[in-house]
């Protein structure tokens, strides 16, 4: 049996090595190595593959929620609200531009913003919502914009755990994941459904206006060369990570389709115990796993970790301090308790692992590991 990963990106490479090497060469026979053809033909892939009209690809996943907020003119006190059970990055961005990050607590079963929650934080000072479809399920969204259009606010999806996963809308239609509210912001950290071999991310809109300015923004704010317009930043993906992206993205939706299979079988080893609470599906969403994360009841957390790790079984706590109680977003508004249900969770969440290269092998010794420990 292979060495278990969390992520086993070295297999996955194995397995497209001859294209992802040719891709490359090409970049480096051509030298064009920044806002090369490579990257244009990825951005013009991408945006066919999520029906989308404008893909803007950047440096990661942080300077897209950046470059997205700086787009939408929102001043300094302005309020955004954002769940507190996430990656800090979501929060973060609105904290360097001066914008007021509210925090609000998720929902119990998908992890995802509390929509309860989200109405209740809302104030005259708000002016945008960013959603975290986390792990790879989207949040409920249709209710979510819906709450946006009643109070004239921005949703800005934060789709860096959730590229090709769809959601599906009351009457009937559906569209992928960071391609439903004003803007989408995604991730191509390698470990990512879709990677790379670096850092990369892509902002995602269907307004015309939105798109010019992003990728102005994205550019040192320059539309013409050496004439600036506003204040931007540097945030570009170069032409070999571009290159890397095309090959993967052809099998987005079979990498996809491979953790969704290895999901089942978690997910039905662990219906033999009450002691593991699985991941819940919802019949708005499809779940694309980019983490397989589970709840343990009554379960020593640490303990489970450590003979994991004595098998050679690798977890991770996906996340153990929600936002608020951060120090660096320590706040009078926030104290322990306000969010019961993060508070909760980052306490009994565990990540096993989940990439596209699991055998059925490593599955049944996962899982009989974790079932002899309950």
């Amino acid at each position: 049996m292979n060495t278990i990963q969390m992520v086993d990106l070295q297999r996955q490479y194995q397995k497209i090595k001859p294209e992802i090497d040719s891709e490359i060469q090409q970049v480096i026979d051509t030298a064009s190595f920044i806002k090369g053809p490579k990257v244009t033909e990825f951005k013009k892939n991408l945006e066919a593959y999520l029906g989308v009209k404008h893909v803007i690809p950047v440096g990661n996943g942080t300077d897209a929620l950046q470059i997205a907020l700086m787009a939408l003119g929102l001043k300094p006190g302005d309020e955004v609200i954002t769940p507190t059970f996430t990656f800090i990055a979501t929060a973060e961005v609105v904290a360097l531009l001066g914008l007021i990050p509210v925090l609000v607590d998720v929902d119990k079963d998908t992890f995802c913003i509390s929509v309860d929650a989200l109405k209740k934080a809302i104030t005259p000072k708000t002016k945008a919502i960013v959603p975290v479809h986390l792990f790879g399920q989207n949040a409920d969204m249709e209710e979510i914009i819906k709450i946006a259009a009643e109070n004239n606010l921005f949703v800005v999806e934060d789709a860096c755990q959730s590229i090709g996963a769809s959601y599906f809308f009351s009457d009937g239609t559906s569209k992928k994941s960071g391609c439903m509210g004003d803007i989408g912001c995604t991730s191509f950290f390698p470990s990512k459904n879709l990677g790379c071999f670096g850092d990369g991310g892509a902002i995602f809109t269907n307004n015309d206006a939105l798109a010019a300015k992003m990728t102005a923004i994205a550019n040192h704010g320059m539309v013409v060369r050496y004439h600036h317009d506003e204040v931007g930043v540097n945030s570009r993906l170069d032409s070999i990570q571009a290159a890397v992206l095309d090959v993967k993205l052809k099998r987005l939706d079979a990498y996809n389709s491979a953790r969704q299979q290895a999901a089942a079988y978690y997910n039905k080893v662990f219906s033999q115990t009450e002691k593991i609470v699985t991941p819940t599906l919802t019949q708005t969403s499809t779940h694309v796993f980019h983490q397989y994360t589970i709840q343990l009841n009554g379960i020593d957390r640490p303990g489970l970790q450590q003979y994991l790790l004595d098998k050679a079984i690798p977890s991770m706590v996906y996340y153990p301090i929600p936002l608020h109680l951060q120090k660096a977003y320590q706040d009078a508004r926030y104290c322990s308790g306000d969010f019961p249900v993060a508070e909760k969770l980052s306490k009994t969440v565990l990540s096993l692992p989940m990439h596209t290269e699991l055998t059925e092998e490593e599955l049944k010794y996962i899982t009989e590991a974790v079932l002899n420990y309950c």
